[in-house]
């Protein structure tokens, strides 16, 4: 016989008490950011829930916060999550609940697209995005497909890891996967969010590390970092200096705005320039300074999921460590406008109760 009960009256039926609910901060319009209570739910096939303990804030989150992306609103943005797995969809294998993971942008590949067939799992052509597809971090709890999953050491702090996720995986990945030999030169543009990590590892997988930053006040600060030379690009021709250092294998663009063509001559034959800072001005560089000397120019994105494994071990063996402001959840408005405000030095990361 079929039932007259409707799905509104299931719910309403269930008991106060018995709904669970979780504090999240969601953008609820382009630029505003709004504290709620959402409801717990379990997860679905492939997914696990996560219990949050800390969230790196980026200024990716723009794409969520100010709707650059085009996204159902509401969302929860943030995609530098770490905490526990504290339930498990059907499907899932390789994981355990208590276990210490981490959530990147990339939340996870299909398997079966060309390019996951191939193993660029990082360039899957059905990939979903952690805080645009789906609600990210600024959150108590998040639900998230396995498959994006990165493991946590117990040696880091949640805070110290979330930034790890997306800034120190494209740093790292990108340096790792470079034409740079141990002991060749590597030049880091920019020491912010983005190159206070480069240089760090740079420093420790064995390159003689050139920082490029405006103003002689950062040379102290790339020197603590572990920069063999600073270059003030206000005060000094960055080619020039360059040059006189034989000439840098790899230079890493970590700012925005288009500015690989002030260095690139800075390069050696057969050296690249790698950028990863995006910005509204293109990258300019001359024909005749990529032929005659057969240099390279080079974009980068966030690493895969096993690169991201790595460059957590490889920060604890070294004790790689981003700068951090920590915020708690419900100043997750004021922690995103420290960052996009250019004035964080250098990450800022909410950490949960």
């Amino acid at each position: 016989m079929a039932s007259d009960i409707s799905e509104a009256s299931l719910i309403t039926a269930i008991p106060a008490e018995a709904i669970r609910t979780y504090r999240a901060v969601q953008a609820t319009a382009p630029g505003r950011l709004e504290l709620v209570d959402k409801p717990v739910r379990e997860p679905g096939l492939g997914e696990v829930r996560i219990r949050v303990e800390a969230c790196g804030v980026c200024h990716s989150d723009s794409l969520t916060v100010e709707g650059v992306y085009p996204i159902d609103f509401p969302r929860v943005p943030g995609h530098e999550a770490v905490g526990r797995i504290e339930a498990i969809g059907l499907g899932v294998r390789g994981w355990e609940t208590g276990q210490r993971v981490g959530v990147g942008f990339l939340a996870g590949h299909c398997g079966y697209c060309r390019l996951c067939r191939e193993g660029n799992l990082a360039y899957c052509e059905n990939h979903t995005f952690t805080g645009l597809h789906h609600d990210g971090g600024y959150a108590e709890s998040m639900i998230t497909p396995a498959s994006g999953l990165v493991s946590v050491p117990d040696e880091l702090d949640s805070a110290d890891a979330a930034p790890l996720l997306c800034a120190g995986l494209t740093t790292f990945s990108a340096l790792r996967n470079a034409s740079a030999l141990a002991g060749d030169l590597v030049a880091v543009v920019g020491i912010g969010g983005l190159g206070h990590l480069a240089v760090q590892y740079a420093r420790h997988m064995g390159f003689e590390v050139a920082a490029i930053a405006r103003g002689p006040d950062k040379a102290e600060l790339a020197a603590r970092l572990g920069a063999h030379h600073y270059i003030d690009s206000e005060a000094q021709d960055p080619v020039a200096e360059l040059q006189k250092l034989g000439g840098a294998m790899t230079i890493l663009i970590t700012t925005s705005g288009g500015n690989a063509g002030a260095t690139f001559k800075g390069l050696r034959p057969r050296g690249t320039t790698i950028v990863l800072g995006v910005g509204a001005q293109p990258t300019q560089v001359q024909d005749t300074d990529l032929i005659f000397g057969n240099r390279h120019l080079e974009g980068a994105t966030t690493g895969d999921f096993a690169t991201g494994d790595a460059t957590l071990r490889f920060s604890v063996l070294t004790g790689v460590a981003s700068v951090n402001e920590t915020y708690p959840l419900e100043r997750a408005a004021e922690a995103y406008a420290r960052m996009m405000s250019g004035k964080a030095r250098f990450r800022v990361v909410l950490a949960m109760d």
